[in-house]
């Protein structure tokens, strides 16, 4: 089935359009307004070069070296030159839909018109995205300093015929993998190359996934950490809106309210109302606080992220008789907040992992190890075994890469962000918290199991539901490691996200 065209026109890519296309091929067409802008940039290079004075990038070195003036006819040399000398990143590749959105946000940026590429240069790149054309991108080598250079030289090496792409019919050498879609390589023109990897889309692209998947998460959290308190049969007291307004992060006043939505029907609630429940655990009573400061930091870093996709991380970026070298490309923005996001995560993880505890220790009448028949069966043991390793090593993964400098290009690049290591580890800590929910998620299942005939409100009921559709209720000891997986595609699908933002609403 043909894919609807995106149509790209360089104004402003925002959470929700992310939320549509991350993770999915794209078939993308160009405005006529931003191929006008790229053409006027273009007529900018040119003046520039006729003028005749140096100009960093169009007829210098790079780095250390943009004292070395460049002869006229070695520029378009020199800018091939740069592509294969920094091509050099090493480690296993970037995942797809991460290379497709440093594929789309560099053509994105492009789009602005500062940064003096052709026409046919982004065409080609439009034309890699529709055919779904992926090059094959290192994952280490990046500082995150003068933007992604090693990432962004392999993006760019198919486009002058070397390299490989990843193809729907599997990874080809570049130049037959474009002539198969009618596409052909380039020759690079002064100022192209260095627009084309001076940039921040490699440690962006992480940070968009991240974004759609945590934004995702952080519904999907409240639901599950709602089943746990059921499974429980906590209370709902720390709830009241009238606490939250006393200390009113947004945040948590949030959460709190997608706990009542949640609730709302609870059979088990009203089985405990009258009872001499004083207080829960914190991992149950302080939901709203440290579920809040989650989306708080996400807030955060949503608004950060969504500025550094659209903007200009060029390096010189060109105006009108001018072409200024600055530090757009400079990782430090991104980079801290990936820093501040992977923190947040490992403490949703950290206070999910308590609540699989919790559910376990035969809490209000629950079987220990959330099964009858122990000792001979080990019960639920083992998975929060799982769970503990994972956000132990999340504890370790969120130590900050962004406060660690390295100087390179013989100091020319004297401070660099490692955004790029902190997008990469940051990534990770997301997919261990996904698990670790997954887990929780499939323990508060079965404590679910054991309220029976009560029933649950309205948000663990339906995620129950979901559950069960997949996992059935566990009497004995068996395969728990393909319960696990298949909780995380639950986690990972659609279903229960759109379960839970119908039952949340917007909160």
């Amino acid at each position: 089935m043909t894919r609807p065209a995106v149509m790209l026109d360089g104004e402003t890519i925002d959470p929700a359009w992310l939320d549509r296309h991350a993770g999915q091929p794209l078939r993308v067409e160009i405005g006529a307004r931003a191929l006008e802008r790229v053409a006027r940039a273009r007529g900018w290079v040119e003046s520039l070069i006729q003028r005749g004075g140096a100009v960093y990038g169009l007829n210098t070195g790079f780095g250390q070296l943009r004292r070395v003036r460049i002869e006229a006819e070695n520029i378009e040399q020199l800018q091939e030159n740069l592509i294969v000398s920094h091509a050099v990143g090493v480690g296993p590749p970037a995942p797809s839909e991460i290379v497709r959105l440093m594929l789309l946000f560099k053509l994105h940026m492009l789009l602005a018109g500062h940064s003096g590429v052709r026409v046919e240069t982004v065409r080609l790149m439009a034309g890699m995205l529709s055919n779904d054309l992926l090059p094959e991108v290192p994952t280490r080598g990046s500082l995150g300093a003068s933007g992604d250079l090693a990432p962004l030289a392999h993006l760019v090496l198919p486009m002058i015929g070397r390299g490989t792409l990843r193809t729907p019919g599997g990874v080809l050498p570049a130049a037959g993998a474009l002539a198969a879609c009618g596409l052909a390589p380039l020759r690079l023109a002064a100022k192209e190359g260095l627009a084309l990897i001076n940039g921040t889309q490699f440690m962006s692209a992480y940070a968009a996934e991240i974004l759609v998947r945590a934004s995702r998460l952080a519904d999907l959290a409240d639901v599950i950490g709602c089943m746990s308190l059921e499974g429980l049969r906590g209370s709902i007291r720390p709830m009241d809106p009238r606490l939250h307004a006393l200390r009113p992060h947004p945040g948590a006043a949030r959460v709190a309210a997608n706990v009542r939505r949640c609730l709302a029907d609870s059979e088990v609630l009203e089985s405990h109302r009258d009872c001499d429940r004083v207080q829960d655990p914190y991992s149950v009573r302080c939901l709203p606080q440290v579920h809040g400061a989650f989306r708080d930091t996400l807030e955060h870093f949503t608004g950060v992220v969504v500025r550094e996709i659209n903007s200009v991380t060029d390096n010189p970026v060109l105006f009108e008789n001018d072409a200024i070298s600055g530090g757009n490309f400079h990782g430090a923005p991104i980079g801290m907040v990936l820093d501040f996001l992977a923190i947040a995560l490992t403490d949703l993880a950290s206070i999910s992992e308590r609540r699989i505890y919790l559910l376990l220790s035969g809490e209000d009448g629950l079987p220990n190890l959330l099964m009858a028949d122990t000792g001979l069966n080990s019960g639920f043991m083992l998975p929060q075994y799982t769970a503990a390793a994972l956000v132990s090593e999340c504890k370790i993964l969120a130590s900050p890469a962004s406060v660690d400098s390295i100087p390179t290009s013989l100091g020319q690049e004297d401070h660099v962000s490692m955004g790029a290591t902190a997008a990469v580890k940051c990534r990770q800590v997301l997919e261990h918290v996904e698990t670790v929910l997954a887990i929780e998620m499939m323990c508060a299942a079965q404590a679910i199991d054991f309220r029976a005939p009560l029933r649950p409100g309205v948000g663990p009921r339906a995620a129950h539901e979901i559950v069960r559709a997949r996992i059935t209720h566990a009497d004995r000891d068996r395969a728990f490691g393909e319960d696990i997986a298949a909780a995380l595609e639950i986690v990972r699908g659609g279903e229960l996200i759109e379960a839970a933002r119908r039952i949340l609403g917007d909160g």
